[in-house]
């Protein structure tokens, strides 16, 4: 039996009631608490939501899927009109979103895309190849790859397997630095380059860390210099800087470090001088935009889309909003994160 909510839409479709915002209960499920992004994403989401007069259902799933499966059961038990999702696994809700659909309750994916299921209605997220792009062009002018003529070393390290943004992010990098790998630019010494290899699970800084160290006794030991590591985010730069400084790597001789989400220990980096760049995705712009769309749906309208190919998750191409990321490093952290009001200067004094 279709909800009520649906009637209500269809209603203010047929009366043309366009102006008119009615009130939803919206279940917000994140993936987990263990990421400062997703706390400050989910944060943002559920006040800017209930500023705008919503009802706010916000859970965390502990990178459990079989918990965050049962807790969109029960968002929908208990009467939700509209899902806002950001998977854990995004392969493993087709059961649950396909309940959804028979409800008929829209379904906006947050960030990461909802795999193999026709019960996603539309995509909120950045533009993920583009954050890969910032990242690798920002290591050729900064090695200045374009020029130089001795090859420099670098490593690799990417995000979770199961985050389809993950393989956007790597590739976007990807795709800028390996015409420089093919001329010999580039070198690879431990040979990772594949996306399998360099993955890691639930962007984990221990397992990043844990494999930086290995690549450092297996290849850097005998005093190879070491240029640069891409890493894909925050979390994985941030276990990659702690293993290089726990092997004894310091200013004079620290790899270029790239990142992304503009963390709080991550950019207490950037200050000191041990991370050289992140991605700034503000989530506030993220949760705006989903607030948008949350009143465009109960108002019977299309909310506003800028990207209708991309985006396949096998079995459609889902309708996106792409946000634009931006380029932070020590030159401007200031006055996008400070000045702009997402940190005090308290919170990024060491």
């Amino acid at each position: 039996m279709k909800k009520l909510f649906t009637v209500i839409l269809l209603a203010v479709m047929v009366l043309g009631a366009s102006t008119a915002v009615f009130a939803a209960r919206v279940g917000v499920a994140m993936p987990t608490q263990s990421l400062q992004r997703w706390n400050q994403d989910g944060a943002n989401m559920k006040e800017r939501l209930e500023a705008a007069g919503h009802v706010v259902d916000l859970q965390y799933a502990n990178n459990n899927v079989a918990l965050q499966v049962s807790q969109i059961e029960n968002m929908i038990l208990n009467g939700a009109d509209i899902l806002v999702i950001a998977s854990i696994d995004g392969a493993s809700l087709g059961t649950v979103l396909a309940v959804a659909k028979e409800e008929g309750i829209p379904v906006i994916a947050y960030d990461r895309l909802l795999m193999e299921t026709d019960a996603v209605t539309y995509y909120a997220t950045f533009d993920n190849y583009m954050v890969g792009t910032i990242q690798g062009t920002y290591l050729v002018e900064a090695l200045d790859l374009e020029n130089r003529t001795d090859p420099v070393n670098i490593e690799i390290t990417a995000g979770s397997p199961d985050d389809n943004n993950a393989r956007y992010f790597y590739q976007g990098a990807y795709d800028v630095i390996k015409p420089y790998i093919d001329k010999g630019i580039v070198q690879v010494p431990s040979g990772q380059t594949a996306f399998e290899q360099v993955a890691t699970l639930e962007w984990s800084s221990e397992r990043s860390q844990a494999r930086m160290d290995n690549l450092i006794a297996a290849h850097y030991s005998d005093g190879r210099p070491l240029h640069a590591v891409l890493c894909s985010n925050d979390s994985t730069a941030l276990g990659v800087t702690n293993s290089l400084l726990g092997a004894g790597f310091t200013k004079e001789n620290f790899p270029l470090i790239t990142g992304q989400d503009c963390d709080i220990a991550n950019t207490k980096n950037i200050i000191a001088g041990y991370q050289a760049m992140s991605v700034f995705k503000d989530t506030r712009t993220l949760a705006e935009q989903v607030v948008k769309m949350v009143e465009a749906i109960v108002n019977g309208q299309e909310p506003e889309i800028n990207d209708t190919e991309t985006y396949f998750n096998g079995v459609y191409t889902v309708p996106t909003y792409l946000c634009e990321p931006v380029f932070a490093d020590i030159n401007n952290y200031e006055e996008l994160l400070i000045v702009s009001g997402y940190y005090t200067r308290e919170q990024l004094a060491n």
